[in-house]
């Protein structure tokens, strides 16, 4: 069987309800819209109730907190400030893999630039051409020091993409801003760009667009030699295990490999299995699944004499999740090599979704993921809300991004006995924004 890790993107106690409120346009609930409302909230609490992998819900009260978003839902006075009490009692749990859906999820934002956190610093690292955030002046390398008046901090990072991401699509964010070398910081508001979805929600597809919304925006995977190195640029592990074998013949004739998974929020168990297969001489039990039933643990053959036998560096950053941190801890346990970067993500629940309904003729379709294992390295730890602490910590700072230099990746080479400074490291890979021609947008990385 198939298992897939997925990053969550989330606040502070009572924000989301707050936050609802500010939502204008909303008509007030009648009496079987409320109704409506609590029976979904009932539901959602029944299925955790019945399926969350700690029985004692991390010493949450879940009746209690129930109750009491249940009479929340009797104060507030639209149907969207009662799926923010809805959503709250998830969050509330901290848990970036347990998170509600919500009904009628027809629209997709785009707000014009991608972050990632390095250190404790929030940083600009890409920004839409054409945008509303490159009219503004947003650009690379600048520190957000606060997303709507609340300064990012990297544990709470997950909730604040789930909620401006999922819950609360906004027409427009408001960011102070510091650029490198500026003496005071600079308040933005940026527009954002809101497409509807081409599409009718039901069961088989509500969670393919929050998997859409979420996935890697690099799809594809990169390769650069540098003398006796080579060096492997993987965004996700949701690819087929197959493609492992064909991206090996790329690589199995170098004496040593770079393998960078930063920004790699995980994938399919099967992958990271098959790519440890070909990483180690021996089989591996990589980690145990901890749930309320019986699970199979993670486990990886080795392929043998035709495994990879070359020196190793592994690259991490803050957006290095699930499958992408379990690979990069293995790699320390079994003593396989070192990880340079910053500290990963500590993502790495399994979580299973639920898509639920509710109504006859006008049936109305959400959804709730939630966590069903916890992941037990072989040493007995779980990396959750903890991550992988790399043995060589080299964080970017904002001035490293606006230059583009790239010091994790230069001491990579170093360690593996090359010589390469950080504007050499910053000019390999270059991103691009484009736009395919259905219109579609991703990021691409051009290899020089």
């Amino acid at each position: 069987m198939m298992h897939k890790f997925f990053q969550k993107v989330c606040f502070a106690p009572l924000l989301i309800v707050f936050a609802f409120t500010a939502v204008s346009g909303q008509q007030k609930m009648d009496r079987i819209e409320r109704e409506r409302m609590k029976t979904m909230l009932k539901v959602i609490k029944d299925t955790v109730k019945d399926e969350y992998f700690d029985p004692s819900f991390k010493g949450i009260d879940l009746e209690a907190r129930y109750k009491r978003a249940s009479e929340r839902i009797d104060q507030v006075e639209s149907s969207g400030q009662a799926m923010g009490v809805i959503a709250q009692m998830l969050v509330d749990f901290n848990d970036s893999h347990l998170y509600f859906l919500p009904p009628a999820m027809t629209s997709e934002v785009e707000y014009g630039w991608r972050d990632t956190i390095a250190g404790d610093k929030l940083i600009v690292t890409i920004v839409k051409p054409g945008s509303d955030a490159e009219a503004k002046g947003l650009k690379r390398g600048d520190q957000i020091l606060s997303i709507e008046g609340f300064a990012p901090v990297k544990k709470e990072m997950w909730k604040v993409k789930y909620f401006y991401g999922v819950l609360s699509k906004r027409t427009s964010i408001k960011l102070r801003v510091l650029s490198p070398g500026d003496a005071a910081p600079r308040d933005l508001e940026i527009a954002s760009k809101i497409t509807k979805l081409p599409r009718v929600i039901d069961r088989s597809n509500l969670f393919k667009i929050i998997d859409t919304s979420d996935k890697s925006d690099i799809e594809y995977n990169y390769f650069k030699p540098l003398g006796n190195i080579i060096i492997w640029k993987m965004p996700s592990f949701g690819i087929a295990p197959s493609d492992i074998d064909t991206m090996i013949g790329k690589i199995k004739n170098y004496p040593n490999m770079i393998l960078d998974l930063r920004g790699n929020g995980g994938g399919l168990v099967s992958t990271l299995e098959r790519l440890a297969g070909w990483m180690f001489d021996r089989d591996l039990t990589i980690a145990q699944l901890k749930g309320r039933k019986q699970m199979d643990p993670m486990q990886s053959k080795t392929r043998g004499q035709s495994a990879y036998k070359g020196g190793l560096v592994v690259l991490t950053d803050a957006n290095s999740a699930s499958a992408a941190e379990i690979f990069a801890r293995l790699v320390q346990l079994e003593k396989r090599g070192v990880v340079v970067g910053d500290v990963s993500a500590g993502a790495v629940m399994q979580s299973v979704r639920k898509t639920l309904s509710m109504g006859g003729n006008d049936e109305i379709i959400y959804g709730v993921s939630i966590t069903n294992a916890d992941v037990i390295m072989s040493d007995g730890k779980s990396l959750e809300n903890v991550g992988v602490a790399p043995d060589h910590l080299v964080i970017p700072t904002p001035a490293d991004f606006a230059q583009n230099r790239d010091p994790v990746l230069a001491t990579a080479v170093r360690l593996l006995g090359g010589e390469i400074t950080p504007e050499q490291a910053g000019s390999i890979f270059r991103y691009k924004w484009t736009e395919t021609a259905n219109k579609a947008e991703r990021i691409e990385i051009i290899v020089n």
